[in-house]
């Protein structure tokens, strides 16, 4: 009787420190969302929406322009490649295997190191070795290094999380190794690869030290992609260093909070879409 109290007593405190955390969690982000909507939709107008960037207006327009080539770059380079290499880890690396589990590592450690880092790296290799000047190729290939073993991590788990019996029935059914992994593991796997996606874009977009080293802060839509650019986040920074523009900084920051929400609903709907079809299937 006194242990069933004891477990009972437990689970109500547990059960309140989860409710608690959850509703500390909820309203911190809430304040801060309100706090930034609050500052910022005030301060919005045409000006800041205009095509070309000038000390009168401080038109976010270009940076968003850029953070949209940007990210659309790095996620065609870093995805396949992302997506390719956990599928030959999960099913056809066997298993055990020494090499495997060294790239395990060596993508959990790339994933925790600073962005200035990567930044560096990107501004003595790209900018300066491979003489590209700061440009939108070099913050892309940057941005898709800094991406990579987030895509890489988060595939390999989506792939582990599949059944096996979908791989046996698929082998019993004579389906080789290659159409397996198309056809059967692979769609069940996409609603976690696509937040490993959604992660990787808000990564991008937010990025800002990694940036600053790479494509530069040239406020101007570029002609190509061997242009300097800056990013939405990198637009907000430069306009909060100054200290002289605070209020189009908050405007900045509500559009990029609008623009990193829509991308992330958008893949959403993408990702019900898909495993909608392969239900129906």
């Amino acid at each position: 009787m006194n242990t069933g109290y004891k477990k009972s007593v437990m689970s109500i405190i547990l059960r309140l420190l989860v409710i608690i955390a959850a509703c500390v969690t909820g309203g911190v982000l809430l304040f801060i969302v309100g706090y930034i909507l609050v500052k910022g939709i005030p301060n919005l107008s045409p000006e800041l929406f205009a095509w070309e960037y000038n000390s009168d207006n401080l038109s976010m327009l270009p940076s968003i322009i850029n953070t949209l080539i940007i990210t659309a770059i790095s996620l065609v380079i870093a995805v396949p490649l992302g997506i390719f290499s956990a599928i030959y880890l999960v099913e056809y690396a066997k298993r055990g295997n020494k090499l495997v589990g060294i790239i395990r590592i060596t993508a959990e450690t790339l994933s925790g190191i600073p962005s200035i880092v990567y930044g560096l790296f990107g501004m003595l290799f790209f900018v300066t070795t491979l003489q590209m000047d700061y440009s939108i190729l070099a913050g892309s290939l940057t941005m898709c290094i800094m991406i990579l073993p987030l895509i890489m991590r988060t595939t390999e788990e989506a792939l582990k999380a599949v059944p096996d019996i979908y791989r046996e029935g698929s082998f019993g059914l004579g389906a080789g190794c290659l159409r397996t992994v198309f056809r059967v593991v692979l769609p069940s796997a996409v609603p976690g690869i696509l937040a490993g996606v959604i992660l990787s874009i808000g990564r991008i977009v937010g990025e800002t030290a990694a940036l600053i080293y790479t494509a530069g802060t040239v406020a101007e839509i570029p002609q190509n992609v061997f242009e300097s650019g800056r990013t939405l986040s990198v637009h907000m920074y430069t306009l909060s260093r100054e200290g002289l523009h605070i209020n189009q900084t908050y405007a900045t920051a509500v559009v990029l909070l609008i623009f990193v929400i829509l991308i992330n609903g958008l893949s959403a709907f993408v990702a019900k879409r898909i495993t909608k079809g392969r239900g129906e299937t």
